[in-house]
């Protein structure tokens, strides 16, 4: 990969790839930091592709490297890891010893991010100033990178890789050394305090090899703004002799941002969002959970790093900017020219394409902390003395007017899912519960109104004076330029955010509109009759508990195979419906506050909501369509069922002998009895179905201890099920699974000890047992007829 493309192997590789599968990962590094401290950069140029290689693994999953994003802090290797890969640890030395010597290095175009990788394809230079000047004519499929460049873009290559990591690799995301690393990276290349350390390594004219800085006389444009001209000259990757130190400092700050947005937020076309947005539509790239959370590190750290910006630095004068040191000017505008628009449509995407399931935290989360900047300020915390929660500075309103779109449609889109989504599951309830819990805020919601007051403004004054046009990326628009004029700044800076994200033509919808209120109150409806699914779960799993109590044991409780809680289950099922219940009663209260519904309309949704669920229409069945196979769900029927406003009995369908062996029983005597009451049913099984034809006496014990087929025929009238399962003859046949319950087991070694103190042997102990049990069925028989006779 190392350029001359067909240089051969030094000798010095040779060694290392020999003893790279034989040495312990201590005494690799050790000899390693050896070596790079000890042999020329001449040497070391051979070496570093396949060492970034060895470690990150390979841009194609194939090899997987020191296995980062699954090695935890509790490993033994954690630490030699941390140590080699830290931003002054020996890895990051060698970068700087080839950085000094000017050697470029290659990285396959096609392993970047779909939008970059079909730009390049299609001989379009990306708007990125990151591939400005490293691009091959004629195209070559491959980029000429520096040594920094190209360490960073394996290591963020390696969180998307596909790769096939051995079984039985667990850990918590946050604990792993990628997720510390690139924290660890984050904090030393872009700090909230001091500057960035300088290189330790030199070239022989004693100014470090880095990229041309920007001129003083040039507004900082970076990430956000699309002129070419103005992009080719911010940075051109060539050693300068007369290079300003000051404008040096910065540019691996520059360059480990932009890898890091590239790599990880832009894998979704810009234009392709504007012209189709559709959750059908099937995506090339799909991140993973672990994605997710890097990326919420990386949004997290870029607002505290954009907060620490010195307050004289902090002015919307052009020519304060200028005398700013490149650092501060890189904390002015980070977050919204680098990253703004690529999480947005990152985020579009994730609310529209992932599943309806828990995992959405992380995609949830991240978008809460963007739109948050305010909790990275370096306070304590976000509440008041009183508990109350703390008003938004106003100081924030720009922001909140220039990510109008992060706040208003994402919400929305939020919403949607919402709708869908079980909310008696505590997860969920919790989510719905954190999105009202960050809108309460007091003063947001008047920001986001400001915001799109600003937005609705006519656009005919502000043509007139000032004779320009609102532009969209693609044609050159750059609504944070600070050559804007002062007097239309805060009109013209939300129109250019929502235009230029959602295109000219886009018909906005308003947050506090009357279309996305009655979202609102629909939803509110359905957090309404998750409250009475969650009451009617806990009520079930109380019931539930009392038969399983200590009377059970003796035979009066439950003896229902299909009931599958155990009472440790039982007790997280109430703890999570106790949950349910307080995170949907804090978010009815909060969207009350939003949206500025009154105790009256809410109670009247709630009435309504309790009358239907009091008329009984949750114990009908859902929604269905008859078919020759059974009952099939309809759409209605589907939603139904997950808002929990109906249901069906849903009862065990198979064998009952057949049942998954539960926590109470005995394996072995599961099986054994299974093998003894089929030797039986086999030998027997004619007399047994003469005997429950009886009418007598005989014949109704007979149905009582062998035959179960008319409670089955009933219950399986309230679930849908299939014709050839209705049809289904029912045998008569003895069980006698029951004695390989741990509960049985223990009455008859109660009964033994009992009968034993009482002198009693084995034998007649054992017929007593026999008799009094007879006795007893007998006389729950005769009960339970007198009251079907009544």
């Amino acid at each position: 990969m190392a350029a001359p493309a067909l240089q051969q192997l030094s000798y010095l590789l040779v060694n290392l790839k020999a003893d790279w599968t034989i040495k312990p990962l201590h005494q690799r590094c050790h000899e390693l930091s050896k070596i790079i401290e000890d042999y020329p950069a001449k040497e070391l140029h051979a070496i570093f592709p396949w060492l970034v290689e060895s470690v990150f693994g390979s841009l194609d999953g194939v090899l997987t490297g020191w296995n980062l994003r699954f090695l935890q802090a509790r490993s033994t290797e954690y630490n030699i890891a941390m140590d080699f890969l830290d931003p002054s640890g020996p890895m990051m030395k060698l970068v700087y010893k080839l950085q000094a010597e000017e050697y470029k290095y290659e990285f396959p175009v096609s392993y970047l991010p779909g939008p970059v990788k079909s730009s390049i394809q299609a001989g379009v230079l990306p708007d990125c100033p990151l591939f400005h000047n490293k691009i091959q004519f004629p195209m070559s499929g491959l980029l000429l990178l520096n040594p920094f460049e190209y360490y960073m873009f394996n290591f963020a290559s390696s969180l998307i890789a596909p790769k096939n990591y051995p079984p039985g690799q667990h850990g918590s995301c946050s604990d792993s050394a990628y997720f510390v690393l690139v924290d660890t990276y984050l904090k030393y290349f872009l700090p909230t305090e001091g500057n960035v350390p300088p290189s330790p390594f030199s070239d022989t004219r004693g100014t470090a090899a880095s990229p041309a800085p920007r001129s003083p006389t040039v507004p900082y444009v970076g990430y956000g703004g699309y002129s070419t001209s103005l992009l080719k000259r911010h940075i051109t990757h060539q050693p300068s002799v007369n290079a300003d130190p000051s404008a040096q400092e910065i540019w691996r700050s520059e360059t480990l941002l932009q890898v890091f947005v590239e790599m990880w937020l832009h894998h979704y076309s810009l234009e392709m969002y504007q012209k189709l947005q559709s959750p059908q539509v099937k995506e090339p790239f799909t991140p993973t959970e672990e994605h997710v959370l890097v990326v919420r590190l990386l949004v997290k750290h870029l607002h505290a790093f954009s907060s620490s910006l010195k307050p004289e630095s902090i002015s919307s004068s052009p020519s304060a900017h200028s005398h700013s040191s490149p650092l501060e000017e890189l904390k002015r505008v980070v977050v919204q020219r680098f990253v703004q628009q690529k999480l947005y449509v990152f985020l579009q995407h994730c609310f529209g394409h992932w599943p309806l399931d828990a995992s959405f935290r992380a995609v949830l989360e991240t978008w809460l902390s963007y739109i948050q900047p305010w909790r990275y300020t370096g306070e304590k915390n976000n509440t008041q003395a009183d508990g109350q929660i703390r008003t938004v500075p106003d100081k924030w309103a720009s922001f909140v007017q220039e990510n109008l779109l992060m706040y208003t449609k994402l919400f929305q889109g939020f919403l949607n899912r919402a709708m869908r989504t079980d909310l008696v599951n505590a997860k969920n309830a919790l989510m719905i519960f954190r999105v009202a819990k960050v809108f309460v805020q007091p003063n947001l919601s008047e920001m986001i109104q400001k915001g799109e007051q600003l937005f609705l403004e006519p656009e005919h004054a502000i043509l007139q004076r000032q004779n320009r046009v609102f532009l969209t990326p693609s044609h050159g628009g750059s609504f944070l330029s600070s050559r804007q004029p002062m007097g239309t700044d805060s009109v013209f800076k939300v129109k250019s955010h929502v235009y230029s994200l959602e295109g000219q033509d886009c018909q906005y919808n308003l947050m506090f509109g009357p279309d996305l209120r009655k979202t609102v109150l629909k939803l509110i409806q359905i957090i309404a009759q998750a409250r009475q699914t969650a009451k009617r779960i806990s009520d079930h799993s109380t019931e539930m508990a009392a038969n399983n109590s200590f009377l059970s044991w003796f035979g009066m409780g439950s003896s229902d195979h299909n009931n599958t809680f155990s009472g440790g289950e039982m007790d997280d099922l109430g703890e999570g419906v106790k949950k349910t219940h307080e995170f949907l009663d804090k978010a009815l209260d909060y969207l009350c506050q939003i949206f500025k519904l009154n105790a009256g309309q809410l109670s009247q949704l709630i009435v309504n909501v309790a009358s239907v669920d009091n008329e009984g229409a949750s114990k009908q069945l859902p929604d269905c369509i008859p078919s020759e196979n059974g009952l099939v769900l309809t759409d209605l029927g589907r939603l139904q069922i997950i808002n929990g406003l109906r249901r069906f009995e849903i009862e065990y369908q198979g064998d009952p002998e057949l049942q998954p062996i539960r926590s109470y029983e005995n394996a072995f005597l599961v099986r054994l009895m299974f093998q003894i009451s089929t030797f039986i049913n086999a030998r027997l099984g004619d007399h047994m179905e003469a005997l429950c034809s009886r009418q007598d006496l005989l014949g109704r014990l007979g149905r009582h201890y062998l035959s179960r087929s008319s409670v089955v025929a009933e219950q399986r009238r309230k679930s849908p099920v299939t014709r050839q399962m209705r049809e289904r003859p029912q045998r008569v046949r003895l069980s006698l699974r029951v004695l390989a319950s741990y509960r049985t087991l223990l009455i008859l070694l109660l009964l033994y000890m009992l009968f034993a103190l009482l002198s009693f042997g084995v034998l007649s102990s054992t017929g007593l047992i026999l008799l009094v049990s007879f006795l007893f069925e007998l006389f729950l028989n005769f009960l339970n007829d007198k009251l079907k006779t009544q």
